[in-house]
């Protein structure tokens, strides 16, 4: 099966993610680190999951799913960011 784009992406922002978590629990932040390694990774599950769905309601119930989680991980970026956890640039 073809690798898409969006799976790849996915993929790529998880690894992302994982590093952002190494980087906040050397900084000893620990509750939003695990929240938003919850959701930043599920966001890339979810697209994986949707390949394999049965029938196109599944497919895009996992779609939106994977949307809400990163509506929910752009949250918690945004928490990071106003805390000085991390900047723009990070």
């Amino acid at each position: 099966m073809a690798e898409s784009r969006l799976r790849t992406l996915s993929i790529d922002f998880a690894v992302q993610i994982l590093n952002l978590i190494k980087f906040l629990k050397g900084q000893h932040e620990t509750i939003v680190s695990n929240q938003i390694g919850r959701a930043g990774t599920s966001i890339g599950a979810n697209i994986h999951e949707a390949q394999y769905a049965h029938g196109k309601p599944d497919f895009i119930a996992k779609l939106q799913i994977a949307l809400k989680e990163a509506h929910e991980t752009s949250y918690y970026l945004e928490l990071l960011l106003k805390t000085n956890y991390i900047d723009e640039t990070s």
